[in-house]
């Protein structure tokens, strides 16, 4: 098997990793423009699911006779329309997201002001807690959630 460098993967939605150069400023142009490439590649991703959706739905749309045919029907349209409503919600984030590029605030967290880090943006591009701020988050979330 070829070794391959971190050059040679792919990251998400085809952009490659971004390579840090020694000294180089945290989130400087550069770097901002490869999360912005990464995230509208994502949403346009989104949006074409929204699209492929809504044909399938009147495409595949039939009024049938048999009550378990038409149960069988909406249970898939609503599971299908319930993972739409998850995705728009993600386009929203997105778009948040891509404001915090526009305003410069991108990258740092909103808890504690520490840089996320540019490995950790690549698999979470939506991400705005570092993670000591997430890992504490989470700690919470289970001793208020049982």
């Amino acid at each position: 098997m070829p070794n391959s460098s971190a050059s040679d993967k792919v990251t998400s939605y085809g952009v490659a990793p971004y390579q840090i150069k020694p000294d180089e400023e945290y989130m400087n142009d550069a770097q901002q423009e490869h999360f912005r490439t990464i995230l509208l590649a994502w949403k346009s991703e989104l949006m074409e699911e929204v699209d492929r959706t809504m044909s399938h739905l009147k495409d595949e749309a039939a009024n049938f006779p048999d009550p378990a045919d038409r149960a069988s029907q909406e249970e898939e349209f609503s599971l299908e329309l319930r993972t739409r409503d998850r995705e728009r919600k993600l386009i929203k984030k997105i778009d948040s997201t891509l404001e915090l590029i526009d305003s410069g605030d991108y990258g740092f967290c909103e808890t504690c002001g520490v840089e996320i880090g540019i490995r950790r943006l690549e698999a979470r591009p939506t991400a705005t807690l570092c993670v000591d701020c997430k890992t504490i988050d989470e700690i919470r979330e289970k001793q208020i959630g049982g």
